[in-house]
Formats: structure tokens, sequence, C-alpha cells
């Protein structure tokens, strides 16, 4: 099998993650990793934009291991791609937590 492309990159104090949400999915789940180097994040949240954003920012802290308040939505706040700045963590951290909670 092919080595996939990760999109991770370093940030000013942490790292920025790009991230396709899926709303309306049976569990919370990291799904895949897409071509263009996104997280696909499935959601059981449905509902407006400030209710799934919610959603996002918890099931990331949990993934993360780090308090909702280090994550942000800095780009896509009312669509599915989103950008998200995670302060105080590394690249690295990131990229190997999320490939622990690939299903």
């Amino acid at each position: 099998m092919p080595s996939k492309q990760y999109a991770f990159h370093d940030g000013k104090s942490g790292a920025a993650l790009a991230i396709r949400v899926t709303p309306r999915s049976s569990a919370n789940q990291v799904d895949e990793i897409l071509n263009n180097g996104a997280v696909r994040v499935r959601l059981t949240a449905s509902g407006n934009d400030l209710e799934i954003n919610r959603a996002l920012i918890s099931f990331l802290s949990g993934v993360l291991d780090i308090p909702t308040s280090k994550i942000e939505i800095v780009a896509g706040e009312s669509g599915y791609d989103k950008l998200i700045s995670i302060l105080d963590i590394d690249v690295e951290s990131v990229h190997q937590l999320i490939l622990e909670h690939l299903k």
C-alpha cells in the first residue's frame, strides 16, 4: 500500500490541521486522510454550524488530549471544510494522535 502524504503544518506556537467534517454520522470518529491531506472527521452532530463546530472542537479535544480552549476554528466556520489551529502541541504529536484514532 503506498504511503499517504499528510498536510500538517507548524504553527506559531502549535499546529494547524485541515479538516473535512461529515455531520449526521453514526459515531464521532477520525475517518480517513483525504488525497488533499485534510482529515475527514465524522460527527453525530446535526443542525446548525455552531452545533457542529462545538462538537468538532470537543471531539478533537478528546483525540488530542488537550483542553478545548487550545483549539480554534480559524477558517471555515460555516462550511464543512475547516482549518483548525491547535495551540501548545507540535505537528508530530498531532500527526501521531490522528493516526492512532484513524478508523
